[in-house]
This record gives structure tokens, C-alpha cells and sequence, in this order.
């Protein structure tokens, strides 16, 4: 492959932390945040948006301390049209080497009439206010006209011709409700480059939405528009039907160079590391046939297929599973294995962990391998994303019995460690896991609901661990967990007092038992 020129250099723009953070259920702690930032500033990511600095807080710390950390990547905060909100996003990015305000206003008839009240003239002298209010902060500045595919070009044009010449740098034209075709969307962005005055001193930037499954595609035809910035998520991650995929478009354009002639610089080995990562910290877990990153992405099961896959790999593998970072194989671990293993093991799969979480971590892999066969890499990531979510929080699960049968009721028995204090509850329930959860009722009362409760195996077999995802709200707030375990049981206790504890944060409590004001 030849070295594409400066002009065919795509921008990987990701809005995870920010986007893909307002799914329902999706919100992360602030060391998730921290955690999934550095991997993406070390995959090479252009433009990090940690957040939307003015929506709480936790938000603008959570961009301050991304932008302090960030090694290489632009990081960027979120700014409605509004004085107040460019001021923070201002305040929280101005620690990054280098930062960048996004600030963003609609431009649609259906928005101006029925969400803003605005006319097409005051959003034009909205835009001309506040990215020029921007532009007094900082240098990078981007300006997104909101669903810009259904405005009419006429207007679209006037928008971006008056945000460039007040300052703005990238101007991204996003696709915000899924509604575009790629031609469609391909076609805006010829049309705005050739139309606008001095349209060559800024980068235009494509963000799309996958509510028809056109989000990559769209994306793609934007860049064949002249767009050189991509905004994307990892796993897709994002409102209603997410965003486009940041693992998708990276592996097409490398994939399809004689088709796609760009570039990102964007290492892939990262890939499947980063997905993970992100579905343990949103508990949106990855859909077994996720394109790139699902678990059946490089699996053959089919007779024809394996034995083209023997005979030679590219006749059903147009990418080579190491690129994405898959291993070709899976190494069994077992009760035999030492410690010095199991670290290596871990080093391999991406997790380095201090000395503490790797002796807990180590006593629970032996613990695993015992109930066990086999112990397959699934599991022991399994086991070590339950041992990070464990890790820090105030409420823990002890020892949990459960009396089932036909007989009923249903009865469970819970010790918990509760901020250091054991306590012993017992509950019954229609059925076992509700026994349990009444159990945890019982030590940490609260008027939750329960929206999601949701199991899948990480394995085959059946002495394959359990990974549950338990989703509470509470006060307009949405907490998720995560527990692993052989025991069904055991892992739904764990998920449940997980996505306990982070509602706790979220809703102010200083401590999980805090919760019974709820």
C-alpha cells in the first residue's frame, strides 16, 4: 500500500464519553471514564469529546481530568448555544495540550418551530454570538448545525458560511436522527464545500446516527463528500440506536484501501481491548455478531467454512482476527496454574493490575478453576471486569444461600459487607432471584426499580459462568451492574449491589445505605 497524501488523512473523532455516555443505563464512573480515555489517546484517537462539562459536576471534572491526562489526542467538550455553557467547556478543556469546544445549535424547520421557537434569522445571529463567544476561549473550535440533513441546503449554507467566518475550524454536519441515505448525505457535503465561501479553511466533519443501520455507511459516503473527520463510538455506542461504529469504519477503510483511498491513524490491535472495556463500564454487553469485536466475528462453524478456513484463512476471513486484537487461539488456564501465568495471562488479554487486585483476582481464578474444566479466556475476563466493578465500592456480597424448589417459597439467605460492617439478612420471594434481591432489600433498603435483569453465559457448557446485568433508577437517575460467577445466583447478587452502589453516587448518597432515603 502506498502512503496516502495529507488531504486523504481521516480524523477519528470519538464521542464514547459523551454521545455514547447518554444511552439510557450507559453512565460511567469517573475511573471508567479515565480508563476508557487512555485507551483511546493510546489507539491514536484524533479528538477525544470526554463529556458535556455544564450537564453536572462529575461531567466537568470527568473532562478536566481526561484533558490533564491526554498524551496525543485533541480532547473536546460539549456547549449548547448558550454563554454559560461555552464558559465551562472552556474552563474544563483548558488543560489539555490541546482542547477544543464543540458547541452546537439546530437548524431544522421541525427544531426551530417546535424545540427552539427560534426563526432562521436568530439562530443565524446565535451561531455568529456564540462561536465567535468560542472562538475568544480557544483556537480549536467546532460548530455542528443539529439535524442538519433535514434542513433545506439554502439555509445549511448561510449557517456554516457565517460560522467559519466567525472562527470555527471543523464544521460538522451530523446526521442526527438516522434519516439520510449515504448518496443523500454524500451529495450535502459536495454541494456545502462548493457553495460556501472559504470553505476550505475548515475540516467538515460527519457524525451519524443508526437508526436505519445507515450510520457506517452514511459516514463513509460523507467522507467520499470531502468530509475528513469521522465522529463514532465504540461498539456503536450511543442514543436510541447508538452511532456509528468506531471499529467498523477504522477496519473498512483499512480493509477496502483500493475502494476507500484514506487513512486513519488509528492502531487496530486496540480494537477489541477498548470494546470490552466499554461494555463493562456501559453494561451494554457486545452482540455475539457485532461486525469486528463480537465474539463470533472471526468463529466458523459451518462444515464448508472450516474447511476453507484450513485450507487457507482468506477464503472466509477478510481480516486477520491478530489485526483487531483476537487471538488466533485460546489458551486453556487451569487449577494448576500459577500465579506468574495467570499475570502473563493478563498482560495478554490487556489488563495490568496492581498487587492487591491481582492477589484477589488470582484467589478467584483458583477458586473458578476448581469448579470448572476448563477456564477459558472468556472467563477470566469475565472474572477480572467483576473484580473491577467490586473494587472501591462501599457495599460488597459476602456469602449468599438460596433454598429453591417446587415447594415454595423461594428463600435466600445474604451476608453483606456494608461500609465494613457484616450484616446477615434472610428473605423469600417469588423465586429464587427475587428471594435474593428482597434479601438485599432487607440491608440496603431503597424504592429502586428494577428495569433490566439480564443474564447470558460467558462460555459453553454447563458449568459455564454467568454475567448479569442489573439496571436500576431511582430519582431520574440510571445505574447499571455487572457480577460474574458460576452461581447464577451469586452473579445477579453481585450485579444488583453494583448497580446499588453507582446509584448511590448518582443520586448523592455518601454511602450505598444512604439509599433507604431514596
Amino acid at each position: 500500500m502506498t502512503a496516502p497524501s495529507e488531504k486523504d488523512q481521516v480524523r477519528i473523532f470519538d464521542t464514547t464519553l459523551r454521545d455514547g455516555e447518554q444511552s439510557p443505563g450507559a453512565s460511567m464512573t469517573l475511573e471508567e471514564k479515565l480508563q476508557i480515555a487512555e485507551i483511546l489517546d493510546d489507539m491514536g484517537v484524533d479528538v477525544i469529546e470526554a463529556g458535556f462539562p455544564i450537564a453536572s459536576n462529575g461531567d466537568f471534572e470527568a473532562v478536566s481530568e481526561i484533558a490533564r491526562r491526554s498524551q496525543k489526542s485533541i480532547i473536546a467538550g460539549l456547549a449548547r448555544a448558550i454563554h454559560g455553557d461555552i464558559d465551562r467547556c472552556g474552563e474544563a478543556v483548558k488543560h489539555a495540550a490541546q482542547g477544543r469546544i464543540h458547541t452546537f445549535v439546530s437548524t431544522s424547520p421541525i427544531h426551530l418551530q417546535f424545540q427552539m421557537n427560534k426563526t432562521e434569522e436568530q439562530v443565524l445571529d446565535i451561531i455568529t454570538d456564540t462561536v465567535t463567544r468560542s472562538r475568544n476561549l480557544i483556537d480549536d473550535v467546532e460548530w455542528s448545525a443539529m439535524d442538519a440533513t433535514r434542513t433545506p441546503i439554502d439555509y445549511l449554507c448561510r449557517c456554516v458560511e457565517a460560522a467559519i467566518k466567525c472562527g470555527a475550524t471543523t464544521i460538522n454536519l451530523p446526521d442526527t436522527v438516522g434519516y439520510a441515505t449515504p448518496e443523500e448525505y454524500k451529495d450535502m457535503f459536495v454541494q456545502i464545500r462548493e457553495r460556501v465561501p472559504d470553505s476550505d479553511k475548515a475540516i467538515f466533519s460527519v457524525h451519524c446516527h443508526d437508526d436505519l443501520g445507515l450510520a457506517v455507511a452514511n459516514s463513509l459516503a460523507g467522507v467520499a463528500g470531502g468530509a475528513r473527520q469521522i465522529e463514532c463510538t465504540i461498539n456503536g455506542l450511543g442514543e436510541r440506536a447508538g452511532n456509528a461504529s468506531l471499529e467498523e469504519i477504522v477496519m473498512a477503510i483499512r480493509t477496502r484501501a483500493d475502494v476507500l483511498p484514506y487513512a486513519t491513524q488509528i492502531d487496530p490491535q486496540f480494537l477489541v481491548r477498548a470494546s470490552k472495556m466499554v461494555a463493562g463500564a456501559s453494561g451494554f454487553a457486545v452482540q455475539y455478531n457485532k461486525a469486528i469485536v463480537g465474539k463470533n466475528a472471526f468463529a466458523h462453524e459451518s462444515g464448508i467454512h472450516q474447511d476453507g478456513m484450513l485450507k487457507n484463512a482468506e477464503t472466509y476471513e477478510i481480516m486477520r482476527p491478530e489485526d483487531v486484537g483476537v487471538k488466533a487461539t485460546s489458551l486453556v488456564m487451569g487449577k494448576h496454574s500459577g500465579r506468574h501465568a495467570f499475570r502473563d495471562k493478563l498482560k495478554e488479554l490487556g489488563y495490568e493490575l496492581g498487587d492487591n487486585a491481582l492477589q484477589d483476582a488470582f484467589k478467584r481464578f483458583k477458586d473458578l478453576a476448581d469448579r470448572k474444566k476448563h477456564v477459558y479466556d472468556e472467563d477470566i475476563e469475565a472474572l477480572v471486569e467483576d473484580e473491577i466493578n467490586i473494587l472501591g465500592e462501599g457495599a460488597k456480597v459476602i456469602a449468599l444461600t438460596v433454598i429453591a424448589g417446587t415447594g415454595g417459597p423461594q428463600k435466600a439467605i445474604l451476608t453483606m459487607d456494608v461500609d465494613g460492617q457484616h450484616i446477615t439478612k434472610e428473605a423469600t420471594g417469588d423465586g429464587p432471584v427475587d428471594a435474593t434481591f428482597n434479601a438485599i432489600k432487607s440491608i440496603m433498603p431503597h424504592e429502586a426499580t428494577l428495569s433490566l435483569y439480564q443474564v447470558h453465559a460467558v462460555t459453553e457448557g454447563t458449568d459455564a459462568q454467568a454475567e448479569v446485568s442489573v439496571r436500576l433508577e431511582a430519582e431520574g437517575r440510571i445505574a447499571t451492574g455487572k457480577g460474574a460467577d458460576t452461581d447464577t445466583l451469586v452473579a445477579s447478587a453481585r450485579a444488583y449491589v453494583s448497580a446499588m452502589n453507582k446509584l448511590a453516587l448518582r443520586t448523592g448518597a455518601s454511602n450505598p445505605g444512604a439509599l433507604q432515603a431514596v
